[in-house]
């Protein structure tokens, strides 16, 4: 009788074990298995919604990497001289531009260097309207080499300068000054000066303009 019972108990565990395994393994059990659900996302959506955005951003990291140009330096202020005497230091020198530049120096030199250089700077001014007037050769040389007009000139020709010296480089810089007209007060009409020291009759015709130094200058 026992025996019997345990054959049942036997049989009943091995059935259980049998009908867990088909139910564990429904491929084993011969069911259908339905396709498996893959899940996709939507793209999301892009945030260069602006097409030039990569040229952007590339000029930015290029003019961060890109040295810049230094800016130019900053011209020199040229400060014009304000009288006279400045002018005639910014112009002084020992050599002459030209030949009429070269005439008039020596005109200033030998007939006013020891004058004031607003004397001198007349003198040159004399030089230039005779040459401007029509009364006179219009070659500045020519004017300060005509016969009996200028003591220094001896047989038309000049005498020799001392280079070196002050007064010669005053008076490269009156000249240049006078034919650039920077500075000068006489008129256009005053064509004729004397010394002081000397009475010629020719001036008693003339209509005295002014005195500068020891020079009286008449038009």
């Amino acid at each position: 009788m026992i025996r019997i019972v345990r054959s049942a108990g036997f049989a009943a565990a091995a059935f259980a074990l049998v009908a867990g395994a088909s139910y564990s393994d429904p491929a084993a059990a011969g069911e259908t298995l339905a396709p498996a659900v893959v899940r996709t996302e939507a793209p999301k959506p892009s945030t260069m919604t602006d097409p030039n955005l990569f040229s952007k951003m590339w000029a930015n990291v290029t003019s961060l990497v890109t040295p810049k140009a230094e800016a130019p330096a900053p011209a020199p202020v040229t400060v014009p001289a304000t009288n006279l005497g400045e002018l005639v230091m910014a112009y002084a020198g020992t050599q002459t531009s030209d030949r009429e530049q070269e005439c008039l120096a020596n005109a200033v030199y030998f007939e006013a260097r020891s004058e004031p250089i607003e004397g001198q700077l007349a003198v040159a001014e004399v030089v230039l309207n005779r040459a401007a007037s029509g009364r006179y050769p219009t070659d500045l040389c020519a004017v300060i080499t005509q016969k009996a007009q200028f003591s220094f000139i001896q047989r038309g020709r000049f005498p020799r300068a001392d280079r070196s010296s002050e007064a010669w480089k005053k008076a490269v810089a009156i000249a240049n000054i006078a034919r650039q007209k920077l500075a000068g007060s006489l008129p256009s009409s005053v064509l004729w000066y004397h010394a002081t020291y000397v009475s010629p009759s020719w001036g008693k015709r003339l209509t005295r303009q002014t005195q500068i130094g020891l020079h009286i200058f008449y038009s």
